[in-house]
């Protein structure tokens, strides 16, 4: 069995399985939907590598025919390696400076710069939705994206987080808080589970359940809207 076909059965596995209640709206499906992943020295590797493997493998069906629609790509402030967690070496595919658009924005935990959050905020304002993993959370809030907003970040920087941006309702519980454009997910896999929420706000819960059942992805947090 190829992989198309893999997904295809996959889908068909999970058709009885609980669809996911939004209580977001449906992102705008587009024939390609730019995916930037902004990183930055010390980016995590599974904050960056989890949520790409999801829209890398998301297949949705669009008339009759399985289609690649997520277009994931790298960018930093400059075009210079990237050295991120446990020393893994990532040239980035654009600059700042020459990035195109992106629909969705994830931001892994990482140290930022000035010139990277600047971007982040312009980019963010024409995006779909951006997204951040465990402490990337707290470049969004340096920013002021979360002001006013539910956000989460991983466990160990509740209380930093919380001192930091007293604006930000912080939720300790939850994996990830989507709040429509500004989403913001827990430690580590928990961006697994924020790429799945967000495939299913373009392509719908069979699409989700599809892309989940072929990453053997056993946790169903991604089912929670």
């Amino acid at each position: 069995m190829n992989r198309r076909e893999l997904v295809a059965a996959s889908a068909a596995a999970f058709a009885a399985a609980p669809a996911l209640a939004q209580s977001v709206p449906p992102l705008p499906a587009s024939k390609m939907i730019k995916v930037a992943f902004l990183l930055g020295d010390n980016a995590n590797v599974i904050d960056t590598a989890g949520p790409w493997e999801v829209f890398q493998d998301a297949m949705p069906m669009v008339d009759g025919r399985h289609t690649h629609p997520f277009f994931p790509f790298t960018v930093a402030p400059t075009l210079e390696p990237v050295r991120m967690t446990g020393g893994l070496l990532v040239q980035p595919a654009y600059s700042i400076d020459t990035v195109p658009q992106p629909d969705v924005i994830v931001v892994p935990a990482q140290r930022s710069t000035e010139a990277s959050r600047a971007w982040l905020r312009a980019a963010s304002d024409k995006a779909h939705m951006t997204m951040s993993v465990c402490t990337g959370a707290f470049q969004l809030g340096r920013i002021g994206l979360l002001d006013g907003r539910p956000a989460t970040t991983h466990h160990a920087f509740f209380d930093a987080f919380e001192k930091e941006f007293p604006k930000v309702a912080l939720q300790r519980g939850p994996r990830f808080v989507d709040n429509g454009r500004i989403a913001t997910a827990g430690g580590l896999t928990s961006g697994i589970d924020l790429a799945l929420h967000v495939v299913g706000r373009y392509f719908g819960p069979e699409t989700q359940k599809a892309t989940a059942r072929y990453l053997e992805h056993a946790g169903g947090d991604w089912r929670q809207a």
